[in-house]
């Protein structure tokens, strides 16, 4: 009767933890980031009653005969499934479609945490943190003048807090390129003239208006382009270009101005300005000469005056994109994301957070979509993974449980309550 009475009471204290884990989960529903646990079962040690007897030419063998004693709870499972997504329009929000996790710092120099739940936000210093002040890491862009915009990210650096102050300054950049695209109409008589203006910037972001004036040569497919002012003085020295069949000879095909000559244009630079017409010979978008309408239009150029940072968007592969108030765009920093071995082995903290344990193995730090660590979609932040209908109907099953195993005390109570009468 006692072994029935505490295989009860072991059924209570497991059914209990399994509706302690099923309400969990359902309080957490709505928790960003979330992810459930799933309750596993396992029977106790059993009391042999009789061993098992091997078979002889006489008598054939016999199984064990043992009683159980009852169950206990052999783990909480996490879940890790994907959970949907919920754009919320705020750029500070990111989601993980992946099996990475963000990685955030409490304290400077402190220990790294990790989460799925990335709803953020910017503090007064610019950096993202989560709602309870947890510090977003990745990397921040360095100078490369080599680089697009002038800055690159190195994620083969140790992750730092990511910092994305509003407001920061870009400083202006000189023009140094400027590409030009058209036709030049090939029936074009001598000395015709087409121009194209554009503007272009000195190193304190002054802007300056530049006048580039093609003119028909005399000998046929020739053109010469020259550099002016507003004013029509000349800015450095002509040059001709030679058409062959509509087109201008291979490789880069440019028109430079000195330095000394841009002062013309009443700025300050510190280096020559180079008009291009033809980059390789991959080029499509030239200059040509062929009949019909003289166009000529500048394509682009990289000079910028002084400008502030506006706003941002956080791509796909991480990236952190700066939008400043001079229209120009380039790289602030980089997400990064950890990986696991083993996401099971990991140890929930609290905050939707997750610290590495002995079997969760070390945390793989890698860039958004390297590997199985997902991308990011900006905008947007996972939501819980529970699953409503499974932990209502677990939730009967949990009740069930308990009452069935309540049954099994109150039959053994009746029963040694028998026993004790019989002495009567």
């Amino acid at each position: 009767m006692l072994r029935s009475m505490y295989s009860g009471v072991s059924g209570l204290r497991s059914h209990q933890v399994y509706l302690d884990t099923v309400g969990n989960n359902i309080a957490n529903v709505n928790t960003a980031g979330y992810k459930s646990g799933q309750v596993v079962f396992q029977d106790l040690l059993s009391q042999t009653m009789n061993g098992a007897g091997r078979p002889t030419e006489v008598y054939g063998g016999t199984n064990p005969y043992q009683v159980g004693l009852g169950t206990t709870i052999a783990g909480v499972q996490k879940n890790f499934t994907q959970g949907s997504a919920q754009d919320t329009g705020r750029t500070t929000d990111m989601m993980i479609q992946g099996d990475g996790f963000f990685i955030t710092k409490k304290v400077e120099g402190g220990g790294n945490f990790y989460t799925r739940a990335g709803s953020l936000s910017l503090d007064a210093n610019g950096r993202f943190v989560t709602p309870t002040g947890a510090m977003l890491q990745g990397w921040q862009a360095t100078p490369n003048p080599a680089a697009p915009g002038g800055f690159e990210v190195n994620p083969n650096r140790p992750p730092e807090t990511v910092q994305i102050p509003l407001g920061q300054i870009q400083p202006p950049n000189a023009t140094t390129r400027v590409k030009i695209a058209g036709n030049l109409d090939a029936t074009a008589k001598q000395d015709d003239v087409q121009t194209t203006s554009t503007y272009v910037y000195d190193q304190s972001g002054g802007r300056l208006e530049l006048q580039l004036e093609w003119k028909k040569a005399a000998a046929a497919n020739q053109w010469t382009l020259q550099a002016k002012t507003t004013a029509g003085a000349n800015v450095g020295a002509a040059a001709t270009f030679t058409f062959t069949n509509g087109r201008l000879p291979n490789g880069e095909q440019k028109l430079t101005i000195p330095q000394a000559a841009l002062g013309g244009l009443g700025g300050t630079f510190t280096a020559p300005i180079d008009i291009i017409l033809k980059e390789s010979n991959e080029d499509v978008d030239t200059i040509v000469q062929y009949a019909g309408e003289s166009a000529t239009n500048v394509r682009s150029q990289n000079g910028y005056t002084m400008g502030m940072l506006r706003s941002f968007n956080v791509a796909a592969n991480g990236d952190i994109n700066g939008v400043f108030s001079n229209g120009t765009r380039r790289v602030m920093g980089k997400v990064a994301l950890a990986t696991f071995q083993n996401p099971d082995g990991l140890e929930r903290i609290g905050e939707t957070s997750f610290a590495p344990t002995g079997n969760s193995g070390e945390p793989q730090i890698v860039v958004p979509g390297e590997g199985n660590a997902g991308t990011i979609k900006g905008g947007s932040v996972e939501m819980s993974n529970v699953d409503l209908s499974q932990e209502f109907t677990n939730m009967i099953s949990a009740q069930r449980g308990f009452q069935a195993n309540s049954r099994i005390i109150t039959a053994s109570d009746e029963i040694l309550q028998d026993l004790v009468n019989m002495k009567r």
